[in-house]
């Protein structure tokens, strides 16, 4: 059963890229494409992926915003951001959310799969083991 994905970001060139790595990974399975933070919470309650790579920084983006994201969030489900900007104020809004890692958009390319399948890959074996 592959890993379904929300891929959140409101630069249409970004997805497009993002579109094509995850696309060509049989293990990995799209199920939709957001470009702010209020469809992306509506996606990610009726989608219900498990992993959403998020961009931190959409334009109706605010604190409050991301909170809403964090509540929503599925207790099954993983939240990856990333960002073009990487300083302090950045890395604490990640942590904020509880993601993972903090991804520089301009990496994502050797990191994003590998983290995916990961995050994901324990939690099958455990449920397998049940």
């Amino acid at each position: 059963m592959p890993i379904k994905v929300l891929l959140a970001d409101d630069s249409e060139i970004v997805r497009r890229g993002i579109r094509a790595l995850l696309r060509s990974q049989p293990e990995i399975e799209l199920v939709g494409e957001a470009a702010d933070f209020c469809q992306t919470i509506r996606m990610m309650n009726e989608l219900k992926p498990q992993v959403i790579v998020l961009d931190l920084h959409m334009p109706d983006g605010t604190e409050a915003t991301l909170l809403d994201v964090k509540s929503h969030l599925h207790h099954d489900s993983w939240v990856l951001a990333m960002s073009v900007s990487n300083d302090p104020e950045t890395k604490a809004l990640a942590e904020s959310l509880g993601t993972f890692p903090l991804f520089d958009k301009m990496e994502l390319g050797d990191k994003l799969i590998p983290t995916i399948i990961q995050l994901v890959s324990p939690k099958k074996h455990n449920l397998s083991a049940s």
